[in-house]
């Protein structure tokens, strides 16, 4: 199962939804499904706007745990 841990990262740093989207160029829907975990895919380019933002890298944003 993949977790996907931006609510927590945007908490933490203090970024709301329409901040993230000003500053990354992803459409504010966009965030909004990552924020809300509504979303079953994200594009590698959506991804490196997140990381190159937030200061972080994928494993920050997205955790892997085993479906066990």
């Amino acid at each position: 199962m993949i977790i996907n841990k931006l609510s927590e990262i945007m908490g933490k740093k203090r970024i709301n939804k329409a901040e993230l989207s000003r500053g990354t160029g992803i459409s504010y829907s966009a965030i909004k499904n990552l924020y809300s975990d509504k979303t079953s895919a994200i594009e590698f380019d959506t991804l490196n706007k997140l990381c190159n933002f937030l200061e972080c890298t994928p494993n920050d944003i997205l955790e892997f745990k085993p479906d066990y």
